[in-house]
């Protein structure tokens, strides 16, 4: 047997769920998670299924971001009925390390909605600036993603 480096551990090919589609590809997965970096950053970030869910229910709208590979496959089964019924939109990315690595948090996260706004505040004009331009490039690329889902 060969010794594996780091690298190609930590590669191991995900076990996605069943229900991951709409599924972010190489290229929107990376920009998704870009975005959620930005959103933390800019405090526009709700981490969790608890808090998504209430913030969605709130009526605070923005992207949702789930993670494809969570077991058991029922903590986050509901998500996209709540987020359908509240026109939201909603992307699955391949991993959870990964979006809890962008999220700014070491706890591997199930879900993840980036705010239009910052719950508390303002932003300054510039750092708004970057992260509306972000959001509105993913928010086109996945309705384009969706409406070829259907």
């Amino acid at each position: 047997m060969g010794s594996d480096t780091e690298a190609e551990k930590k590669r191991a090919p995900v076990a996605l769920a069943p229900i991951a589609k709409p599924l972010a590809g190489k290229k929107l997965c990376k920009r998704t998670l870009k975005l959620v970096r930005r959103a933390s950053e800019a405090k526009c970030l709700k981490r969790g299924v608890k808090e998504v869910v209430k913030s969605i229910r709130r009526g605070n709208k923005g992207l949702c971001v789930i993670a494809g590979n969570i077991s058991p496959i029922d903590v986050i089964t509901h998500l996209p009925i709540v987020c359908e019924e509240a026109n939201i939109p909603y992307v699955y990315v391949p991993s959870k390390e990964d979006l809890a690595t962008a999220g700014t948090t070491k706890r591997p996260t199930c879900c993840v909605l980036v705010l239009t706004k910052p719950a508390k505040g303002e932003l300054e004009g510039e750092v708004m600036e970057k992260l509306k331009m972000d959001y509105d490039q993913v928010m086109s690329e996945v309705a384009e993603v969706t409406s070829a889902m259907f």
